[in-house]
């Protein structure tokens, strides 16, 4: 345990999420908007599917760490996102395909039991994503088993189910869609797709109104009493091009505003 005391804010998923600390990726966005307010944590799977999900969602999100003295524990907001994998081609060699019907139920349980968590516990749900299919064969030779023609019915399905439980759901697949340069091999995503993704979260969370909020610029800043105080995007602004890891090709203005 490190104190004090922070809202936790879980990524769950696959690798759009596991690899959402890459590049520029939407997962280091939101850590550099929330820092000294909220702690991310990620749990990102690369290959999973909501069938593999099922399998450890209650070892990730224990529930019975909500009575007494460990309620505070509990996230306070999931970033929720399988659907890609599920989506694949069944005939593809070592497929992670899950039949539509089964990926809607796997998704609901997983909303269901993270939405129980807490009173305070928020959930955004991001639909299965576009694809660039030319890209994919590109990359890999082959299609990897991914359709933007399959891919849109579980993104419908997604968005669908998210307005059942009434919980925000962010459409993953119109998001990405047609639009260049977003993806690094045709599934996953460029400095400039996390930020598109990055934008739609930003909007959720803006225009919630939950209580407390989770809106990074009306959250205190931790120990703000001590210390220099220097404006963080000012700050990146001044270090960007000194990055490590970054190239100029993936270099981009940040901005939690």
């Amino acid at each position: 345990m490190v104190g004090p005391n922070r809202p936790l804010i879980v990524l769950f998923g696959s690798s759009i999420v596991q690899v959402s600390y890459f590049r520029n990726g939407w997962g280091a966005t939101l850590t550099t908007c929330y820092a000294r307010k909220a702690d991310i944590f990620l749990r990102g799977y690369i290959g999973w599917n909501s069938r593999m999900a099922l399998e450890v969602y209650k070892k990730i999100f224990p529930k019975e760490h909500c009575r007494d003295r460990h309620k505070e524990i509990q996230p306070s907001l999931v970033i929720l996102y399988f659907g890609g994998n599920d989506s694949q081609d069944p005939d593809f060699p070592n497929s992670s395909h899950v039949p539509l019907h089964e990926y809607v139920e796997n998704m609901r349980k997983l909303a269901h039991h993270i939405k129980g968590l807490s009173e305070k516990t928020r959930l955004i749900m991001l639909s299965a994503p576009a694809v660039n299919e030319e890209q994919i064969l590109k990359t890999y030779g082959d299609n990897r088993g991914r359709s933007n023609e399959v891919g849109r019915k579980y993104a419908e399905a997604g968005v669908k189910l998210g307005q059942e439980l009434s919980v925000p759901v962010i459409n993953f697949f119109e998001a990405l869609y047609g639009k260049p340069g977003v993806f690094l091999d045709g599934m996953h995503l460029t400095a400039e797709g996390s930020k598109i993704l990055f934008d739609k979260i930003k909007d959720v969370i803006k225009k919630a109104d939950w209580e407390p909020t989770l809106d990074w610029d009306k959250m205190p800043t931790e120990y703000a009493d001590i210390g220099t105080d220097m404006h963080l995007e000012m700050m990146i602004k001044e270090t960007e091009d000194e990055t490590i890891g970054i190239t100029d090709s993936d270099s981009q203005e940040f901005k939690c505003q």
